[in-house]
């Protein structure tokens, strides 16, 4: 049976709107749909498939493992499971590790973490949690009431309570409520589903601090940041700013499902046996490969061609915005890059990315008037300049 878009439309639960072509093979930065067409992939499975479709490595180290062990639960533990736990502790801030299998799964155990910390040092009465607007924390009840857009909390009935929203980058709004009932703040280092909006120096300086005051854990959403995105193994380390829980997916397992939350000693006590779980968490097949993947991005020598592929990537969009004048600002850390459309074009970014797509390159979008790319960290020069050639003939039918 053959297998079309249009299936899509009859099997599938209809909450998503994917594009008209079906990938079916993909290898390094290149892609092939199910006629053949080749595409230069500047997207990585947003921000997932970090070194690449398909990399032999991790190809050799899934077939291996998956010759060993692929399950064995939380009754027992795996070496892959211990091995990357350990890696992510050597490389981090972390002491404690706690494995899941996605992004949202990440941030509610440590939404949940944070609640359960306070109960057990200070009591109930603390627990406001302080977000901020336009942020992005997953989809389950609690991290898309923590997150700062209605549009993806409204309509399921009663929300959790005592969450507040205040502006990013503003360290006065935290100020205005922060307290002591408040149990944790939570932020992506650069917000990512809002336009690639970084976090200013001095704000993160500021959080940290005021969290310190108010005995506050800060946590740090690096689901979409981390594992090399920015140039840094993980953003936090680019600004010098320890969070106290950092919740890590996308690229750890780069493209097998997998997330972890990382913490200190002191405040992964109040997950004692039985208090938070998962089935899949940790699972061996995952680790294995998360183990291979932290292995190549946290050498040196590997995050520093990032920064120049950015520094290359930037200037590129530069040269194309001199010719089109399409982009008010270009703007991101590493290879996560954000271009605001010009006021003409807002609300049309979905029409960038299905452009983009009929001349080969496949592109996001964060939010409707910001055009997002995050290629894989180890995208060819070959590819870089195939894909911008691709680009400037789409943005040529705009200008």
């Amino acid at each position: 049976m053959t297998y079309t878009r249009q299936t899509f439309d009859e099997v599938m639960i209809q909450n998503y709107n994917p594009a008209n072509f079906i990938p079916v093979k993909g290898k390094g930065s290149r892609v092939w749909d199910q006629d053949g067409r080749e595409y230069i992939d500047f997207t990585s499975g947003i921000a997932v498939n970090s070194l690449g479709h398909c990399p032999d490595e991790l190809v050799d180290v899934l077939k291996s493992q998956g010759e060993k062990l692929w399950h064995s639960s939380n009754w027992f533990t795996s070496e892959p499971t211990l091995a990357l736990a350990s890696k992510l502790v050597q490389h981090t801030f972390a002491e404690r590790v706690m494995f899941a299998n996605s992004g949202a799964e990440a941030n509610e155990a440590a939404l949940k973490l944070a609640r359960r910390y306070a109960v057990d040092h200070f009591g109930y009465q603390k627990s406001k949690i302080i977000s901020f607007k336009q942020s992005f924390h997953g989809r389950t009840l609690f991290t898309v009431s923590v997150a700062g857009q209605p549009k993806y909390s409204d309509g399921f009935g009663p929300k959790p309570a005592d969450i507040v929203h205040v502006p990013f980058n503003d360290l006065d709004a935290v100020k205005a409520v922060i307290d002591d009932h408040t149990c944790a703040v939570i932020l992506e280092p650069i917000q990512g589903e809002s336009g690639i909006i970084p976090a200013k120096q001095e704000f993160l300086q500021g959080v940290r601090e005021l969290c310190n005051q108010f005995n506050a854990l800060l946590i740090f959403d690096e689901v979409q940041t981390g594992v090399g995105r920015t140039g840094y193994l993980y953003a936090y380390q680019k600004y010098g700013v320890i969070p106290d829980i950092l919740t890590t997916a996308k690229a750890l397992g780069n493209g097998f499902p997998i997330s972890a939350m990382l913490t200190t000693d002191k405040i992964s006590k109040s997950f004692a046996p039985g208090v938070h779980g998962t089935t899949f968490g940790g699972n061996p097949l995952a680790c294995a490969i998360g183990e291979k993947v932290i292995d190549i991005i946290a050498q040196p020598e590997f995050l520093a061609k990032i920064n120049r592929t950015s520094a290359l990537f930037k200037a590129e969009l530069a040269k194309l915005n001199e010719k089109y004048h399409l982009f008010t600002e270009i703007r991101g850390e590493g290879l996560l890059i954000g271009a605001e459309l010009i006021e003409k074009f807002h609300s049309k970014a979905g029409d960038f990315v299905s452009q983009c797509a009929k001349d080969g390159l496949m592109i996001l979008v964060a939010g409707p008037n910001v055009l997002r790319f995050a290629p894989a960290l180890n995208i060819s020069e070959e590819e870089l300049k195939q894909g911008f050639e691709k680009l400037d003939n789409a943005l040529a039918k705009f200008s």
